[in-house]
């Protein structure tokens, strides 16, 4: 019945990587270079009695706020003017520096993948007073799901700032922080899955180790990426591997809960999983942004807020019934 569902996965997860591999080339594009070379030398340089871009006064405030400098404002303003001359002469759009031709709002470089950014927070900071206040905090697996959503919120808002302005800095907190998301899914999903979280040796003594496994695991992971090499294609593979590794303990569940239990909400955490690897398709079906802003990566980011809501549904849901099964243990013993 999951193969199927496993072939997309696979299929989607090496079209991820081989896309990767593949380069801009607008910023090669010989007018293109020119235009930014032309804009810097007469609207940037010092000495040469530079004009400034013009822009009214409070536009120019919040660039300035969101640093935009003079260069960069030539960099933006000559991919837009190449962009509207290849449309002009029936050619297609074409990325610049990784990244499509975007339309700014408020300094925003990309402003769709912005607001479905903040959307996903929103989400997962609901989804913490849904736990919060849904489930007992004597209840063991409470606190990991706290924890779900404090990594949730973090990678977020991390994507939000990466997508407002693009710096080397705001790229590698918005990677870091969405390896740890990635992996603390993965963290956590064996604790549920075979409820690590009982209070027996053998169970303790395992948690102990995966946690340390997991500190480790990303420790190496930012290591590699920071001191050693920036590699992208490693970046999404390990993310990849990890998805497909909670990813598969999920569908297991849902298909063990549901045979046992045949409760409809038991099938809730598959439905997530596929339910995002259908909207992870849409990276594969990327495409210039329409209206100059919405592309298929800010999809992506829209299509991840469902999932995410129907995630703490099942987890509050998940929890109570544990509860109650407990209690009827209770009565049952008394």
């Amino acid at each position: 019945m999951l193969r199927p569902f496993w072939l997309l996965t696979l299929a989607v997860a090496a079209c991820l990587l081989w896309s990767t591999a593949e380069a801009s080339l607008g910023d090669r594009l010989p007018e293109f270079r020119e235009c930014v070379q032309v804009c810097i030398r007469e609207n940037c340089d010092p000495n040469n009695d530079p004009t400034p871009i013009p822009s009214p006064a409070p536009v120019a405030l919040y660039r300035r706020l969101l640093f935009w400098t003079c260069p960069q404002e030539c960099d933006y303003t000559c991919q837009h003017i190449i962009t509207q001359k290849r449309v002009a002469a029936g050619q297609p759009i074409t990325q610049f520096h990784g990244k499509w031709p975007f339309i700014r709002v408020l300094g925003m470089q990309e402003p769709f993948s912005v607001l479905f950014s903040l959307g996903n927070l929103l989400a997962h900071q609901n989804g913490l007073s849904k736990v919060r206040g849904s489930i007992p905090a004597a209840y063991p697996l409470r606190r990991y799901y706290e924890m779900f959503a404090y990594f949730g919120i973090a990678t977020w808002i991390f994507s939000a700032i990466f997508h407002t302005r693009d710096f080397r800095l705001t790229e590698q907190l918005d990677y870091f922080a969405a390896g740890a998301g990635v992996l603390y899914g993965m963290y956590y999903t064996p604790i549920r899955v075979f409820r690590l979280d009982r209070p027996t040796p053998r169970r303790r003594s395992f948690l102990r180790l995966w946690t340390v496994t997991c500190c480790v695991l990303y420790a190496a992971h930012v290591a590699y990426l920071k001191l050693w090499r920036w590699n992208y294609t490693y970046n999404m593979a390990a993310n990849v591997i990890v998805g497909l590794i909670q990813n598969s303990l999920w569908s297991y569940f849902s298909w063990k809960k549901w045979t046992e239990s045949h409760r409809s909400w038991a099938i809730w955490p598959g439905v997530a999983v596929a339910w995002l690897m259908m909207v992870m398709s849409l990276e594969l079906l990327d495409f210039p942004p329409l209206w100059g802003a919405l592309d298929a990566h800010s999809l992506w980011h829209l299509g991840t807020i469902g999932p995410t809501i129907l995630w703490y549904n099942f987890m509050v849901k998940d929890s109570q019934e544990n509860i109650a099964n407990a209690d009827k243990i209770k009565d049952v013993k008394a």
